[in-house]
């Protein structure tokens, strides 16, 4: 509607003008409605960006948001679902980033209130053909439902408003409650198990819930988020618990459940990798995704040793052992690891350096003192810092 008159007036009133085309592939009918959405937007906040613009104004009105909550309680929604759309909130999954803001200041007028506004003034606007076609669920709620509805419950619109921000009331509620018990839960970054099995179920759906918002996880479905909460709760302490979802995966370790980025089933294992140390203070090794950092040390690995040798890093194949520290007795490193409570699935991303042929660091673990030549020194620690 804006952009044909913003086009034939944008030299007398100063605007920019813009536009971008954006291609839709062949799906299912909702599913062209769906990516021709997500398309749009992301075009509108890639804009945005481009023109420095931190707010983006669209023209949703009362029966759009009519529309939306039938819609989401036609599918089953929650009362984050039914809250409808905000006047204001920022769609990072949308425009791409924190920034724009979607602003919405025609909320509360409807689309008969618009007609009539866009009629007095004779402003000239395009109307999508696509918004016509029944076989998208919107506008059959709009085209065939729609009109009963508001012959039979004139005002509709605005029940149904006032609907949704009984529930956007209620869904902050239920945010309040989830943040608190997310905090005494552990924290965004895991979740205690014990404690988490002091709340009701009500109360563990809406924290789990809260929790994967904070990282940024697609919402699952009811169904799947009570089998994940059965699986994490009710395993065997020492059970290396995996729940895979669509955007991550969900893992418990002893008495802790983390969500962690989901890597590909038939992911290439990292070959190994030969190198020398030639004085840098960082190597960085893409292919294991960190570097490796040489630090000066009181003691350590010789650092004139060192830089003679040819080195290799590459990932555990089984069976290394080291010598945490000069008075400690050699242990394998799953022992290592099993001590400091690293994670499985952490232990298989960890690298290990060999220099000489023997093991002389391991990530997470630290040097193996076991066989280190002797000297007087310069000494080096070194530490790996991964880029995840």
């Amino acid at each position: 509607m804006w952009l044909a008159h913003c086009e034939s007036e944008c030299g007398t009133l100063g605007i920019r003008f813009e536009a971008r085309r954006v291609n839709v592939g062949a799906a299912e009918r909702d599913g062209v409605e769906q990516a021709a959405r997500k398309q749009r937007y992301a075009a509108l906040g890639e804009l945005c960006r481009l023109h420095g613009v931190s707010l983006l104004l669209t023209a949703h009105h009362q029966d759009d948001q009519a529309e939306t909550v039938l819609l989401q309680l036609l599918r089953g929604a929650g009362p984050a679902g039914l809250s409808g759309m905000a006047p204001v909130n920022p769609a990072p999954d949308l425009l791409g980033g924190d920034l724009p803001l979607l602003v919405r200041p025609l909320l509360e007028l409807t689309r008969s209130e618009l007609e009539q506004f866009v009629s007095r003034h004779a402003i000239r606007y395009i109307e999508d053909e696509s918004n016509r076609d029944v076989r998208y669920s919107r506008n059959a709620l709009r085209h065939k439902i729609a009109p009963g509805l508001a012959m039979h419950f004139p005002g509709y619109q605005q029940c149904i408003a006032r609907t949704a921000a009984h529930a956007q009331s209620a869904q902050r509620l239920l945010d309040e409650l989830a943040a608190q018990d997310l905090r005494e839960c552990g924290g965004v970054d895991c979740v205690d198990v014990a404690r988490l099995t002091r709340l009701s179920e009500d109360r563990q759906d809406n924290l789990l819930r809260h929790w994967f918002a904070c990282h940024g996880v697609r919402m699952p479905s009811t169904a799947w988020l009570a089998e994940m909460r059965s699986q994490l709760l009710h395993a065997r302490e020492d059970a290396q618990v995996r729940v895979v979802h669509p955007d991550c995966e969900v893992r418990r370790h002893r008495n802790r459940v983390f969500i962690i980025p989901r890597r590909g089933e038939a992911e290439c294992p990292v070959a190994p990798k030969a190198f020398r140390w030639n004085g840098e203070a960082r190597i960085h090794f893409p292919e294991f995704d960190g570097s490796l950092h040489f630090e000066p040390a009181d003691i350590g690995v010789p650092s004139n040793w060192l830089e003679r040798q040819a080195m290799e890093i590459r990932l555990r194949q089984g069976g290394e052992k080291l010598k945490a520290a000069p008075d400690r007795p050699t242990r394998s490193l799953k022992h290592h690891y099993q001590a400091l409570d690293i994670p499985v699935w952490e232990r298989q991303r960890l690298p290990i350096v060999f220099a000489a042929g023997r093991l002389v660091f391991a990530a997470g673990v630290g040097i193996n003192w076991k066989d280190l030549p002797v000297a007087s020194g310069p000494f080096l620690r070194l530490r790996w810092e991964s880029n995840s």
